[in-house]
């Protein structure tokens, strides 16, 4: 028998992908899709979750769904955070869908939706959905198939925690997102879809190999967090220390060398060095060079 640790809900995109990228849950991704977006849904192919660009100088994109249905095409992304990169680079992805579906078609046309679902965390807003177009101050849409869903998680979360019964049940295909095993047992009673999941779920978190893999990437985060925290501390302690002589801009970036050589020096990962420190992989292998 396997003694569950952790229970991750999908909250956490790794979860989230494992339940609802499953052919056999097709079912389930259509419950949740036609809870948000309010239509019938009969149709859903999963697509590649990697991006193709056009430039090679181009980062490559990587959805955590990526879909076509009969209503179009719909992207998916798990916001943990609502940092500052978040809004543009979600906003970068829906305009490459939109931009290679239109320009792979005959003609231009609006009758294909290009849709992007936004389960995001830490928004700090009061209203629970907010559906974006583009248009003007009179709300006159630029085009008609443009569209973003923003769900505010932990809106939709506060109905469950202060019972909020028909909050609830008008939204239970999300709420269900964020509930722990206890939690779906109790919101599962009348749903039969909710069961399915809250089963679904409960395999998921019972697979060693993916508990493995969310240890692992947890650990990372977190070395990855105290790094960059240690690092902006000493950066800023270095620039005040030299700012009189040498200006803010300098000292900062000296305490960041600095901390990149005791990085280097306690044989930390390369490639987690230059992502904290921000910098390319090239400007760390020229600093190891000098490291003894």
């Amino acid at each position: 028998m396997i003694v569950i640790t952790k229970f991750y809900t999908c909250r956490y995109e790794r979860a989230f992908k494992e339940v609802f990228m499953n052919e056999k849950n097709k079912d389930l991704l259509i419950y949740l899709l036609e809870g948000i977006l309010k239509v019938k849904i009969k149709e859903v192919e999963y697509l590649n979750l990697e991006q193709n660009v056009d430039n090679v100088s181009v980062k490559r994109k990587h959805f955590d769904l990526n879909l076509k249905t009969d209503i179009g095409r719909i992207q998916v992304e798990v916001n943990a955070s609502d940092l500052g990169y978040v809004r543009p680079r979600n906003m970068s992805y829906l305009c490459d869908v939109y931009s290679h579906h239109v320009l792979k078609g005959q003609n231009y046309r609006e009758d294909v939706k290009i849709i992007q679902i936004n389960f995001s965390y830490g928004l700090k807003d009061t209203k629970a959905l907010r559906v974006y177009y583009i248009q003007d101050e009179e709300e006159k849409k630029y085009v008609e198939n443009f569209v973003i869903y923003e769900i505010n998680m932990e809106k939709y979360m506060s109905f469950w925690y202060t019972n909020n019964v028909q909050e609830i049940e008008k939204n239970k295909e999300i709420i269900m997102l964020d509930l722990g095993l206890e939690e779906l047992k109790t919101l599962s009673k009348k749903d039969r879809m909710v069961e399915k999941y809250m089963d679904e779920l409960k395999r998921v978190n019972e697979d060693p190999d993916f508990h493995v893999f969310m240890s692992a990437e947890e650990d990372n985060r977190k070395i990855e967090n105290s790094i960059r925290e240690e690092m902006i501390e000493k950066g800023l302690k270095e620039g005040m220390e030299k700012g009189l002589q040498q200006g803010l801009e300098e000292g900062l970036k000296q305490g960041k060398n600095d901390m990149i050589v005791e990085m280097l020096k306690n044989k930390i990962d390369m490639h987690i060095i230059a992502k904290c420190a921000k910098v390319s992989l090239d400007e760390i292998e020229k600093i190891a060079k000098n490291v003894n």
